[in-house]
């Protein structure tokens, strides 16, 4: 794994990659409120044995990329598209493969509509429409609100408190599948150790834009698959049902009994999924 601070569209963004640059490119998005941590690094390993150069990164407002004041809006969705494009100028890649989960995934969109030269394949994960018919599907279950409304309590410079909020965050996001407590204690520990100021992830609720590329799913043209758990609290099935139909040809892969989450026991079908697509073009 190598670690690398660029500068990026007058912020800094932090990369970490793996593998041969010479591979085919692979670009990771996290998700809303969500530092690169949460692409665990066994997982990206795994992905880069399988002949893919990978790449992940902090989002603005997380890990250690550029932070700003908490409850200020300083960039919108398509700034976020812009970034990830940015890394790839940054890292000499022409073209990339890009896997999104949740927001990440609706970045990805993006990507692909406004930057349709650079992006070689999409696989996304438990996310949705970008587009107007979403607010028609089904909504975020409320224990998941819940849980994100004593944000405001939580001692943010206690460690072991923090620690708690974040894993526990994970666990409103599960599905049937066992929530795997040490993994996401240990997961979250990495983010709080590594935060710049941790709680810029909540301005995240502020993120808006992209409305130039609401509803142009019809214009991505590179291989597609969507996967995403059939027990999703957050963005239920029938978004990636729905996300399916609007991107032309793309596939739609079901893991079952799986949240809003990329859960160990899924990693396999997740890896084949991102090395078929991305074997496509």
């Amino acid at each position: 794994m190598k670690e690398q601070l660029l500068k990026i569209n007058q912020v800094e963004i932090n990369t970490e990659s793996f593998g041969n640059p010479k591979d085919p490119a692979v670009l990771l998005i996290m998700g809303a409120m969500s530092s690169l941590d949460w692409w665990d690094e066994e997982f990206c390993q795994r992905l880069a044995d399988e002949g893919r150069f990978v790449i992940r990164y902090d989002n603005r407002d997380l890990g250690k990329s550029t932070v700003y004041e908490q409850g200020t809006s300083n960039y919108t969705i398509t700034d976020l598209a812009d970034d990830a494009i940015g890394i790839l100028d940054a890292y000499s890649i022409q073209k990339a493969h890009v896997t999104g989960m949740s927001l990440g995934g609706m970045i990805g969109q993006i990507m692909a509509v406004k930057n349709p030269e650079r992006i070689l394949s999409l696989s996304i994960i438990a996310s949705s429409v970008f587009g107007t018919a979403q607010a028609e599907l089904p909504q975020m279950n409320q224990c998941i609100l819940d849980h994100h409304s004593k944000s405001a309590s939580v001692d943010w410079s206690d460690r072991e408190s923090s620690i708690t909020y974040l894993a526990e965050g994970w666990k409103t996001l599960s599905g049937a599948k066992p929530f795997e407590k040490e993994r996401m204690y240990l997961l979250a520990e990495r983010e709080y150790s590594r935060a710049k100021q941790i709680q810029s992830r909540f301005n995240y609720i502020l993120l808006g834009g992209g409305e130039e590329y609401l509803d142009r799913m019809e214009e991505i043209d590179v291989p597609t698959v969507i996967i995403h758990g059939t027990d999703d609290p957050a963005l239920p099935f029938e978004h990636g049902r729905a996300l399916a139909k609007a991107i032309p040809h793309a596939e739609l892969v079901s893991l079952e009994g799986t949240g809003h989450e990329i859960h160990s026991a899924d990693w396999g079908i997740i890896i084949e999924s991102v090395i078929k697509v991305s074997s496509t073009r």
